[in-house]
């Protein structure tokens, strides 16, 4: 059977594992599919023939990016050529929507149809560029639930696919289970420490939380302090950071939600880690600092009461958000102090967390991902005969 040929572009490390998942579920239904372009590790696994790795155009905040745009700027001519040469069936592009949304434009000046994946947040800040989208992308494949009828308002074709992300995360449990299964001491005292997976993140975050947990191993003898590292972060320079700090913190290779799970509370750069935490049931503290500028442009743009995914989901102040200015040691602990020991106020937490994870729903997210992407080869003639799996609306 002849191939057929996707773009697929993830910019970062969440897209890769997203864009991964779906291209595993394509390539097991239609193993003529064959998908090259930009990712990282988990679509390499997936098959696809990496032009870049996803990590040269992750980065965060306005003004964070202006030193790269130069490479940004080659990757995206060097992208556009290969696709122009190669003339993918579709284009699967993957969340980074300031360099996708570019992608998708020229991309139908070619002829080649594009399935978004990750809405933008253009309900947020933004929202003319709901028009672009309308335009120029064939299909919009959403994981929140409210963002399909905002779409189809505005006559984009969106499909709210389901949360990918509480489609892959275990069961919560006590967190004893969580610890055993990670090595841990099941009886001590645990804090997870989730500092993201941007250099920038990283830079700016993480000495505030090292301190955090510096105060807070004064306060609970004993206590662990586990760290997951995302695909791509130097684990030495951050254990050196917490070594400054007279601590030893134990470093996982990814296990994000296990760590968080294994937790008695997770502090937690904002992002997807942040929902995978929340969704966990374990109570959180979310922080997060860009420069000063790119938080006075965000301030002046962003139309949003709240940065966390968890908070928009619940529409209210269900966990503590410390940004900028206010991501000090002494805000985290108070934060910390308040849902660390069993009570009304952690009690009131985590049946808010347990509503959001019920709201979301589960199961099959990249299944129906892939479900939409054949539809549009379908319809665009490079799959004839197609079979759609007939499935239920994602639980919500």
């Amino acid at each position: 059977m002849a191939s057929v040929d996707l773009l697929v572009v993830a910019g970062e490390a969440s897209g890769d594992v997203l864009a991964g998942e779906l291209l595993a579920a394509l390539r097991a239904r239609r193993p003529e599919l064959r998908a090259f372009g930009m990712g990282g590790p988990r679509l390499r696994q997936a098959g696809l023939e990496t032009l870049f790795d996803a990590s040269e155009i992750s980065v965060m905040g306005f003004t964070e990016v202006l030193p790269r745009l130069p490479r940004i700027w080659r990757v995206f001519r060097a992208l556009l050529k290969a696709a122009a040469a190669r003339r993918p069936a579709v284009a699967v592009l993957v969340d980074v929507p300031d360099f996708n949304l570019r992608l998708a434009r020229r991309l139908r000046r070619l002829g080649i149809p594009v399935v978004f994946y990750v809405s933008p947040t253009v309900w947020a800040w933004r929202r003319g560029r709901v028009k672009q989208i309308a335009r120029d992308v064939d299909r919009m494949l959403c994981i929140l639930p409210f963002e399909e009828a905002f779409y189809r308002a505005s006559g984009v074709r969106a499909v709210y696919v389901g949360s990918p992300v509480a489609e892959r995360l275990p069961a919560p449990a006590e967190a004893a289970v969580f610890r055993r299964a990670l090595g841990l001491d099941a009886l001590r005292p645990t804090l997870a420490v989730l500092p993201g997976s941007r250099a920038g993140e990283l830079r700016r975050c993480l000495p505030a939380l090292v301190e955090s947990a510096a105060l807070l191993a004064k306060e609970h003898p004993g206590l662990q302090i586990v760290v997951p590292l995302a695909p791509g972060v130097d684990g030495a320079a951050v254990a050196a950071g917490f070594r400054a700090q007279g601590l030893t913190p134990v470093l996982v290779e990814g296990r994000a939600a296990e760590v968080a799970g294994a937790s008695d509370v997770a502090l937690v750069t904002s992002g997807t880690a942040a929902l995978e935490a929340g969704l966990m049931l374990r109570p959180l503290v979310v922080v997060y600092r860009v420069s000063a500028l790119s938080a006075l442009l965000a301030r002046l743009l962003v139309r949003v009461a709240y940065v966390s995914l968890i908070n928009l989901l619940a529409g209210r102040r269900l966990i503590p958000e410390l940004l900028q200015e206010a991501l000090t040691p002494a805000n985290v602990v108070a934060e910390v102090r308040r849902v660390w020991d069993e009570g009304p106020e952690r009690t009131a937490m985590v049946e808010g967390l347990r509503e959001v994870r019920t709201l979301l729903g589960s199961g099959q997210a990249s299944e129906r991902a892939a479900d939409e992407v054949l539809d549009v080869l379908q319809a665009h003639g490079a799959l004839p005969g197609v079979a759609r799996v007939v499935r239920g609306a994602p639980s919500q």
